[in-house]
């Protein structure tokens, strides 16, 4: 699509939002029934395309990506009209006789730009979001998931039209197009590098952002844990989409005193949940494509491969795959591994790891395993991330009740349920001042009335 077909779909969303449809609830709402609708009928077809872009299994498609996405969608319905109305406050004294209320209005035209590692979820998601706070959407899904963002162009336009919700595919030329266009606000899930560039192309327009980027997530072992559940866990949330997940553990940091027990359960947990053979699993994923399963390859250090290590070029899978005697000038701990590659590392106490993470750039999530409430404390008082669990691993995204987003270089803003429709609106501060009373002391000359005010007083 060129400059002018993008320019022309924004110029006529713009025009659809000025003409107040989607301000009606009962329209968000229809919106919302027709896409659940459209995704339930397309359920099979979205597994499919998945699959071929990504490896995943019908049953992971559907736990991590539609069926969250249905639970987003029967969350807004729930609670769109109790988000959408007016809040009356406390009027002081001063403002006598007024109403003071805040107001939920939607931004406008939104942009909703989404990664290729969870192309169907991160896509729909923050669109659920948007219809609810009463956007309109312009979508652009990753060129690295063709036939995810296919499928995604047909669902939307069988559902909606343009100047309603739209969908923009292709690469960096299109990208390039979009981020010129005036916005009235961004959403963007995707590397720090790309969310720099976008911030920077938001500026030009003022336009507000939420960025949802990434980092290296650590997840601290104490040695209070419960080791083999602790395993069992951390194996689950690494290797979960080929370990293609933003908020997978990039990295073990435990106590040294119970690295070998827990690496020996981590090894069977692999084999349990994976088999002796992985590569051969037909529900274990694939890498998204060449430059990354390279990248991915070039971050293990055969010398301190202890586990795995096996990859299968031309199909794109690499073993879940367990570093042990790393260090932090490894080239594994140089950038987010973003892929199923584990690296171990160790301390000898919880205060010096709680200060090597606070030194590097605040991480997308932290796990903790602990028996130890105090350790719970610690962690979660002195660390700074965007959201984490005590004891298990990458579930706390799975709730409409809680926000998920970013901290520091790991993003900001935030978005599911609640937090979503309050960052695809902003909310008006209004005073509603009565006419019945006008109190004069405001009014010029302030001279005659600060006599007044202190002969009062004076006269007490």
């Amino acid at each position: 699509m060129n400059k002018a077909d993008i320019k022309n779909i924004v110029t006529r969303q713009r025009t659809f939002f000025q003409t107040g449809t989607t301000l009606d609830i009962d329209f968000r709402i229809q919106a919302l029934k027709k896409l659940k609708l459209c995704i339930q009928k397309y359920e099979n077809a979205i597994g499919e395309a998945i699959k071929k872009d990504l490896g995943k299994s019908r049953f992971e498609s559907y736990m991590c990506e539609t069926g969250l996405t249905l639970s987003e969608i029967n969350y807004m319905i729930r609670h769109i009209r109790s988000f959408s109305r007016e809040k009356t406050v406390h009027t002081p004294l001063t403002q006598f006789h007024s109403r003071s209320y805040t107001k939920p209005s939607p931004y406008g035209v939104v942009l909703i730009m989404s990664p290729w590692n969870y192309p169907f979820l991160l896509t729909m998601e923050p669109l659920v979001d948007a219809i609810s706070a009463g956007n309109t959407a312009v979508l652009k899904p990753s060129a690295y998931s063709p036939h995810t963002s296919a499928l995604i162009q047909n669902i939307i336009s069988e559902c909606f039209d343009e100047a309603y919700v739209s969908v923009i595919t292709g690469g960096r030329a299109e990208n390039t197009y979009l981020l010129t266009e005036h916005f009235d606000y961004i959403f963007f899930t995707g590397s720090q590098s790309v969310g720099k560039e976008v911030m920077k192309q938001a500026s030009a327009h003022l336009t507000p952002v939420t960025l949802e980027l990434g980092g290296k997530s650590p997840c601290i072992v104490e040695k209070s844990a419960n080791i083999k559940l602790a395993a069992k866990r951390i194996v689950f949330g690494k290797f979960l989409n080929c370990g293609q997940t933003c908020v997978a553990p990039d990295y073990i940091y435990c106590d040294a005193s119970v690295k070998d027990r827990l690496l020996a359960e981590i090894k069977k947990q692999i084999c349990l949940q994976f088999g002796d053979a992985p590569l051969e699993n037909e529900n274990y994923g694939k890498i998204i494509n060449e430059k990354h399963f390279h990248r991915i390859l070039d971050l293990m250090d055969q010398e301190k491969t202890v586990h795995g290590g096996n990859a299968d070029h031309e199909a794109l899978r690499i073993e879940p795959t367990v570093l042990d005697s790393v260090t932090f000038q490894d080239a594994a701990m140089q950038e987010e591994i973003f892929g199923p590659v584990l690296p171990i590392l160790t301390y000898s106490s919880l205060d010096d790891a709680i200060r090597t993470i606070n030194s590097m750039a605040s991480p997308l999530a932290l796990y903790l395993f602990t028996s130890d409430k105090q350790a719970v404390k610690k962690v979660t008082s002195r660390c700074g991330f965007g959201g984490g669990c005590i004891n298990d691993t990458v579930i706390h995204l799975a709730t409409s009740e809680m926000g998920f987003g970013g901290f520091g270089a790991s993003g900001m803003g935030s978005y599911h349920g609640k937090d979503g429709f309050s960052t695809f609106s902003h909310r008006k501060s209004i005073v509603d001042k009565k006419t019945w009373l006008d109190l004069p002391m405001r009014y010029q000359p302030y001279r005659e009335i600060y006599d007044k005010i202190v002969h009062f007083f004076l006269s007490l």
